[in-house]
């Protein structure tokens, strides 16, 4: 049992350090709720809903407020959509998704996710109503977010599916080029989704999981920046070694998950629900001082993407979890470190100087926990190529068993270099260049699988 003093240590770190709750999110089972139409379906959802969420916004602030750590966005996480709406056309399915907007809104949270599917070994004619019907469902909507599961290191690359997403996508933009595209900002791809992530846009309720469950994530880049500024003042720069700032990490990471832990729990205990897991990502926010970007220039490089950054992103995300692991017994979801350029002051600065390109990302993709995050585009790219960069992407995670994924912004009317802003915990960002656009075109046609890797076979 996680006791309230042993997180007394850590009130520098909220007041100063920006350390927070950064999600409390509900995930709920809905696969009760079909009924014989979609309005009847939506009907059920919605009562679902309420009788679970109805006091969540409510007791995270409560919970907050006592011990002192701000609980940022309250949100739920639904069971994938393709499943609840099986037999659905692509309007019955948008009408669902109103009405979890609806509910959303109703509840108090901050963002819903679950408008999903998963497609990694085919598509069938639910996944495929639901990919017809994420443009129009998450355009006409505030709070929803969604989610297609193209592939696995167990079962491969479904590139059928991506090709149909790079249409998604741009639809997506187009859909709210009045906002810069900012549909395509809640939808993301992914290989090996993780069905417990608390952060958006990838939550998911899977059905492996409780009946209803509280997972939270929480933030920290700012007070693992300031505890290697600390160490680095207190100590000569030539007794140091990168294994020792390590180890200032995994300590940091330690407090940084006990606090995350001790709001969850007490969250899930005066709701009358289980505890899930604990996702140790550290995820940026466009604030001063919570940045990924600024723990790699105290690591040592002086530009974001120069040589070294993507071993010095090694380095931070495998402390991160040594640390976490430590602290908790119950760890999931993501757990390592974002690199969502947009939500990143540092690394869209980087952008905009020029030092962080979008070959380099990938490349530091292989080794953070996510992927290409909140990455701006020119709106002129194509679908295809907007589909090679997520096959890109997907077999990073294929091959290397972990997960990935990608969320890609092709904001209408603007190209290279100009600059877009999405407000609130989206951010800004200069626009990355895409090399070699429309270059892609015959690998998307060929369709079909990419086969899994040998070591899939091992069971």
């Amino acid at each position: 049992m996680i006791q309230p003093e042993q997180i007394l240590s850590t009130v520098s770190m909220i007041q100063d350090e920006h350390l927070d709750v950064r999600a409390v999110t509900m995930g709920i089972d809905l696969l009760d709720c079909r009924g014989a139409d979609a309005s009847q379906t939506s009907r059920g959802i919605q009562a679902k809903i309420r009788r679970y969420a109805s006091r969540l916004v409510a007791t995270c602030d409560a919970v907050g407020s006592r011990y002192g750590i701000p609980v940022v966005n309250k949100r739920l996480a639904v069971t994938p959509i393709s499943d609840v709406g099986a037999g659905f056309d692509s309007a019955g399915l948008v009408r669902i998704a109103r009405a979890l907007d609806e509910v959303a809104a109703e509840v108090g949270v901050d963002l819903l996710g679950g408008f999903s599917a998963n497609v990694e070994r085919g598509i069938t004619l639910a996944d495929q109503a639901l990919i017809e019907a994420i443009p129009e469902a998450l355009c006409a909507t505030r709070r929803l977010c969604g989610s297609v599961n193209v592939g696995s290191t167990r079962y491969g690359i479904n590139l059928d599916a991506i090709g149909k997403l790079g249409h998604t996508i741009k639809a997506l933009a187009e859909g709210s080029k009045e906002q810069d595209g900012f549909a395509a900002a809640k939808f993301v791809v992914f290989t090996n989704q993780p069905t417990d992530i608390p952060f958006m846009a990838g939550a998911i309720h899977g059905s492996n999981q409780p009946e209803v469950v509280i997972n939270v994530g929480v933030s920290g880049p700012g007070v693992i920046a300031n505890a290697l500024k600390r160490h680095l003042a207190q100590a000569q720069r030539d007794e140091l070694g990168l294994h020792d700032l390590a180890d200032v990490i995994k300590r940091a990471a330690f407090r940084v998950t006990r606090c995350g832990e001790l709001v969850g729990r007490q969250v899930a205990a005066e709701l009358g629900i289980p505890f899930g897991v604990v996702d140790l990502s550290l995820a940026p926010t466009p604030d001063v001082g919570d940045s990924i970007g600024e723990i790699l220039k105290i690591l040592g490089v002086d530009a974001i993407g120069a040589p070294g950054s993507t071993a010095i992103l090694a380095l931070l995300n495998d402390a991160v979890k040594k640390g976490g692991l430590f602290a908790s017994q119950s760890v999931g979801g993501l757990s390592g470190a974002f690199i969502p350029v947009c939500e990143d002051r540092e690394l869209a600065e980087a952008v905009r100087q020029g030092s962080l390109v979008l070959e380099k990302l990938e490349a530091m993709t292989c080794v953070c926990s996510v992927g290409l995050d909140m990455i701006a585009l020119p709106g002129s790219v194509d679908a295809g190529t907007l589909a090679a960069i997520i096959a890109d992407e997907m077999a990073i995670g294929m091959i290397n068993d972990k997960t990935t994924a990608a969320r890609l912004i092709p904001v209408p009317g603007k190209e290279a270099g100009d600059f877009v802003a999405f407000g609130g915990l989206f951010g800004e960002s200069a626009i990355l260049p895409v090399r070699n656009v429309g270059q892609s075109a015959r690998l998307i046609a060929y369709g079909g699988r990419i086969p899994a890797p040998l070591h899939s076979l091992r069971n």
